[in-house]
């Protein structure tokens, strides 16, 4: 008999399919194996934008931050994800936060391959079913759809609506919600940022990000004000639905007000730059 030898590059050539197939095995699913989700190549949506999960087991509250975005946006959504991973890695928040990117369907396969690998490595989008739009109902459809698609889940007690070209610093946000009211809240940059109000309606609060407390979002979902007015400025309308209705009695503006004279003397100044703390406004 001949015995059979092989040298020991042909038994690693022959070992390498057989060791990848394991490695990926064990990567792509770690819970057949009883591993930590931190062994998975793209980690759990607590380590991504998807959860900012670094709160205590019993938060004070839960804030859902759905960033209106496009399909075809790959890039921002990424940096955003770092964003928001950076400022969670660092702090012991006092609520839960959970960040997710909000679009209409898809339209092509590009959209639909890269789409399903992000919702595989991150689990933080929403697919709301609508067509893609800025202002012809697309906030309208976020609103309305999140009692039915959290149905089951922890209820949230405040949801943002925000945009992709926009961040929040999270400790601060947290913070200035912490003594604030859980129902009937909209808090966000008022618009006009000034004493005189040159619109045609009440104040808004800006679209670049408002926060409704989550009894207004069930009242969206239910509200014939709202189904049947869904076109035009999106952060105008929700505004006008709330003030149609009477609804939010609780509002936070969150910038200081200034006056024409301030306005000429800093031209490039953002609203946004000149936070104090947030005060109540009521519906006149």
């Amino acid at each position: 008999m001949f015995a059979w030898k092989q040298s020991p590059s042909c038994i690693a050539l022959l070992a390498l399919p057989l060791a990848l197939f394991a490695l990926a095995t064990v990567v792509f699913y770690p819970r057949d194996f009883g591993l930590p989700s931190t062994f998975t190549s793209c980690g759990s949506s607590s380590s991504s934008a998807g959860g900012i999960s670094a709160a205590p087991v019993q938060p004070e509250f839960r804030l859902l931050v759905g960033i209106i975005t496009r399909p075809e946006y790959y890039e921002r959504r990424h940096l955003l994800r770092m964003v928001y991973s950076l400022q969670q890695s660092d702090n012991n928040f006092a609520a839960h936060v959970d960040v997710r990117f909000v679009f209409c369907n898809l339209s092509t396969e590009e959209q639909a391959v890269f789409v399903a690998l992000e919702i595989m490595c991150y689990d933080d989008i929403i697919i709301l079913n609508c067509t893609e739009n800025m202002d012809n109902g697309k906030t309208y459809n976020y609103f309305s759809s999140l009692p039915t698609l959290l149905d089951g889940d922890a209820k949230y007690d405040y949801v943002m609506k925000t945009d992709d070209d926009a961040f929040f610093r999270l400790p601060s946000l947290i913070e200035s919600l912490r003594d604030k009211p859980r129902s009937d809240v909209y808090y966000g940059l008022q618009m006009p940022c000034d004493k005189e109000n040159f619109f045609p309606f009440p104040p808004f609060m800006s679209g670049m990000g408002y926060i409704l407390s989550w009894d207004l979002v069930e009242w969206i979902a239910t509200s014939e004000t709202a189904r049947e007015d869904t076109t035009g400025p999106e952060d105008m309308w929700t505004g006008r639905w709330l003030n149609m209705a009477g609804r939010a009695s609780n509002r936070f503006d969150n910038a200081r007000p200034c006056t024409t004279t301030e306005a000429r003397r800093r031209p490039h100044a953002s609203a946004t730059t000149s936070c104090r703390r947030p005060s109540p406004c009521t519906i006149s």
